[in-house]
């Protein structure tokens, strides 16, 4: 697509987009600029091509006005009065837009003109059916459907602000997902804002480490967020159910009883517990242990932390990897080894991390690592690509471990980690810039493809499954690492699409400009990486927190981990 530069302040332009339209045909047409005449019977109407302004209608169209000109051209002449009442432009396929009409070459084409503006982002029919008769009473012998999508108002609909109040802006807004929507009685984070009573365990460690992030900005006092930490704590360590220490990926927020994710995944989830784990180990480090209230969460967390027996998820030690699920009705029926490379890194590090249950390396290199089979090394876009599936995968197998495992300068016996994350999220960025399946709304600003809610259900989004969704928390969490491509997408989200995104909740979860569809729902695995990441960007600060925890350094040293905080 081609953008028209909105130049907004020094150093800032936004891209606005244009109409763009799809065209499905009842009956099969070719791309050509007309269409050969099959009439059996004279006096019969073949349809010959639609143009929008003068663009023929097939496919996806660019550059095209929201104040079209539209033509339609038939093989025969037109019974011109049948014709303006059968043939209408309708918003969302069924109220008529008045427009103004007139015909062309001898009444073979009718041509009209919309009397206002269409609207953005909205959906439009063109029908041209049966109805249309030749001046003879011939009958129209191809009919076609047209659908129309608009894309967004390219105009600013927020003022403009300073880079770091932009960030400011956005941080303070999605913490209200994790601070006033936190359940009630656990404290813990709802894993959507229509979730009710179900809360997450792994999205709850996001929302912690968007606490400490929000307490340093002033968003809340440090002593509401002790007392936010103490409720948590002491539902997860005497009320939710725990299975050889780990948590359920769901749980009630007001019992602690699992709610289960799927039929057979209704015990303990590793991956999830992780996420929560790493939070808490981050507070741990923020928590002053000389303050007798903060000392009280900090044993807390100790004791959730040694409680999780990290060998009995390698089928307790009968085996060199690491094991999802375990059930205490179904055992080990889901059956499924965390084995790399995708978002599950963070585990593999806490296992070896433990001070009461700790796993034996072999199980990382031979189970995560595969003895060497999750490199990758192929280069995308002209950039190499050390780890994983081809094209890196959804980005968010980079996201979840490095909100509190710092990047920079780690590397192992299988990649340097900061060229991994900044390499993934730069192809990502390169897919959706060079667009190659031609998505409508794709561009250098408008970009990130993970997983999320699409139009059609949820999937986990990326260049080889590409369904033309753009997810906010992909770009945006990706700013450590893409700096000048994320801030471009920050402002394109807030400043162009505006309102159709940033939400009560911050972004909401995604949008598809094709389908001229955006989300109303907010995901807390996908909120808080954005507050979290956001944070890592301006501060460092829960790269630091984290990493700066004794058992954290003696797990990455024993996989042979290494990196100037190792040291």
């Amino acid at each position: 697509m081609k953008f028209n530069k909105l130049k907004l302040s020094k150093g800032l332009s936004l891209y606005s987009g244009v109409l763009l339209f799809f065209v499905i045909f009842n009956i099969g047409c070719k791309k050509t600029e007309e269409q050969p005449k099959k009439n059996q019977n004279p006096n019969d109407v073949q349809l010959i091509s639609v143009k929008w302004d003068e663009f023929n209608v097939y496919g996806i169209r660019k550059n095209a006005s929201v104040s079209p000109t539209v033509r339609i051209r038939f093989s025969e002449k037109l019974d011109t009065t049948i014709a303006k009442s059968a043939i209408k432009l309708k918003y969302n396929g069924v109220v008529s837009v008045d427009s103004d009409y007139w015909f062309e070459n001898s009444d073979s084409t009718i041509a009209f003109k919309p009397k206002e503006y269409l609207k953005y982002y909205s959906k439009y029919t063109l029908p041209i059916t049966a109805d249309v008769k030749s001046k003879d009473g011939g009958s129209i012998q191809s009919s076609a459907n047209i659908l129309i999508r608009t894309t967004w108002d390219p105009s600013q609909k927020f003022n403009l602000l300073s880079e770091s109040d932009l960030l400011d802006t956005v941080q303070r807004r999605t913490f209200r997902y994790f601070w006033d929507f936190a359940h009630p009685v656990s404290g813990l984070s709802r894993e959507r804002n229509t979730s009710g009573d179900l809360v997450t365990s792994g999205g709850s460690g996001f929302g912690i480490m968007a606490a400490i992030a929000a307490t340093e900005r002033n968003y809340i006092s440090r002593s509401d967020f002790v007392q936010h930490m103490d409720k948590m704590t002491d539902f997860l360590w005497n009320t939710a159910d725990v299975f050889h220490g780990a948590y359920s990926h769901w749980l009630s927020g007001s019992s602690g009883e699992v709610r289960p994710f799927s039929t057979n995944d209704d015990g303990a989830d590793l991956v999830e517990t992780s996420y929560l784990i790493m939070g808490l180990l981050t507070a741990k480090e923020y928590l002053d242990k000389n303050n007798p209230d903060e000392l009280n969460v900090i044993n807390r967390i100790d004791s959730i932390w040694h409680r999780v027996d990290w060998n009995w998820f390698t089928k307790n030690g009968a085996e060199d990897q690491l094991y999802w699920h375990w059930s205490p009705n179904k055992g080990w029926i889901m059956n499924m080894p965390i084995r790399g490379y995708n978002e599950c890194l963070i585990t593999h590090v806490l296992a070896a991390s433990s001070p009461s249950h700790p796993v034996d390396p072999k199980v990382y290199h031979n189970g995560w690592a595969r003895n060497g089979g999750i490199k990758n090394g192929k280069s995308f876009y002209s950039i190499t690509l050390p780890l994983g599936e081809d094209y890196g995968g959804p980005l968010f197998f980079e996201q979840y471990t490095f909100l509190g495992l710092d990047p920079r300068g780690l590397t192992d016996n299988y990649a340097n980690y900061w060229d991994q994350v900044v390499n993934h999220s730069k192809i990502n960025h390169a897919y959706c810039k060079a667009n190659p399946k031609n998505q409508a709304g794709y561009s250098d600003s408008c970009w990130g493809l993970t997983a999320s809610d699409n139009p059609w259900g949820y999937s986990a989004h990326s260049p080889t499954n590409d369904r033309g969704v753009i997810t906010p928390t992909a770009a945006l969490s990706s700013i450590p690492y893409t700096p000048e491509e994320s801030k471009k997408a920050v402002n394109f989200f807030y400043y162009i699409m505006g309102d159709l995104l940033f939400k009560e909740y911050g972004f909401v979860d995604a949008f598809c400009v094709g389908e001229v569809w955006a989300a109303n729902s907010f995901l807390a695995i996908d909120q808080g990486p954005i507050i979290v990441n956001i944070e890592n960007y301006r501060s460092q600060l829960l790269w630091e927190l984290f990493t700066k925890n004794t058992d954290v350094k003696t797990g990455l040293k024993s996989l042979n981990f290494q990196a100037p905080y190792l040291n």
